[in-house]
């Protein structure tokens, strides 16, 4: 175990969480072969198979899970090192890993191409998942710093809002409900509910919703992504809840349409995350002193600033109360 490098313990890092040799050689900027011989050499250093190669793809074994563990231990106290020395030199470069729900896709490249602009040394990564796989990130040290709605409750964060998360029912400007100056809710019960997998924080928002309202849907059709349901939903295949972030050209361009229903648009709340027992880098502190300076003004720009179906309400005239 002692002849075990850093690049074996990070190629195995890479391959196990992609489940994919080739993926690891893509991130890390080697060839696949150079992958396939780290692997080789870290496999006859620990003396056990690390990956079940059998059939078309790779899995860990249980002795992969176990070393898994230590060797994103090993190379989170690296990465903390690194951190902390590059305090004490006051640097602002490096890598900086950001994990993202994939709602905030929409919203987040922006504020990243703005960031770069001031701080062109810093190497950008992005994660992005649901929920639940951010958090595990989170957890295992792999992202520096999180943006995502709901914080995790169950990890020691440090949890800062910095924009609001506005959540509305869209429907195909043909569905019926269009029309309507507002939409009963028992006339929910009627539709059918296209949602995110479970995970999403978007569908937990959804669920606590229906369940406030007493509000039954006729099916419920489960999709795995947000570009799935919006081109669903512009088929009026059925209704969905999303983050009125990730409509900005469906909603100018009238493919999708708001619903006016009584307590929508729910007003969550974005926020940046990290561990409390993380040292954070230089990087990560100005990135993260960025999106609470920058974020909410850019979101209360056109595409992201709407006015409601039914009222002249907008998210400008709500979102300094809502941040309080």
């Amino acid at each position: 175990m002692l002849n075990v490098t850093i690049r074996q313990l990070q190629v195995f890092a890479s391959a196990a969480r992609h489940l994919s040799f080739a993926r690891a050689a893509e991130e890390l900027h080697l060839t696949q072969p150079a992958v396939s011989m780290q692997i080789k050499e870290l496999e006859n250093a620990v003396g056990l198979p690390l990956f079940d190669r059998s059939g078309r793809k790779i899995a860990l074994t249980t002795p992969g899970e176990y070393f898994l563990v230590h060797a994103r231990r090993m190379l989170a106290a690296l990465k903390d090192a690194a951190d902390t020395m590059a305090r004490m030199k006051g640097v602002e470069s490096g890598r900086l890993t950001i994990g993202i729900v994939s709602t905030a896709k929409y919203f987040v490249p922006k504020l990243l191409a703005e960031f770069r602009r001031d701080h062109p040394a810093v190497e950008l990564r992005l994660e992005v998942g649901n929920r639940q796989a951010l958090v595990a990130q989170l957890q295992g040290n792999e992202v520096d710093l999180a943006i995502m709605g709901t914080p995790p409750r169950e990890l020691d964060t440090r949890a800062e809002p910095f924009a609001t998360n506005p959540l509305a029912l869209v429907a195909a400007p043909e569905h019926p409900l269009v029309d309507l100056p507002q939409v009963p809710t028992d006339l929910l019960s009627n539709e059918v509910f296209l949602i995110r997998e479970p995970g999403s924080g978007t569908r937990a928002s959804m669920e606590v919703f229906l369940k406030e309202r007493r509000i039954h849907p006729a099916m419920i059709v489960e999709m795995s992504s947000n570009e799935t349901i919006k081109q669903s939903v512009m088929a009026n295949m059925g209704v969905s809840f999303l983050s009125m972030h990730t409509m900005g050209l469906e909603l100018s361009a009238g493919v999708i349409k708001m619903l006016d229903v009584e307590g929508l648009p729910l007003l969550r709340r974005w926020h940046v995350v990290n561990m409390r027992a993380k040292l954070l880098s230089p990087a990560a502190e100005a990135f993260r002193y960025f999106v609470l300076e920058k974020a909410q003004a850019m979101l209360l720009k056109p595409p992201f600033r709407y006015v409601f179906p039914g009222s002249e309400r907008e998210i400008a005239a709500v979102a300094s109360t809502t941040l309080k």
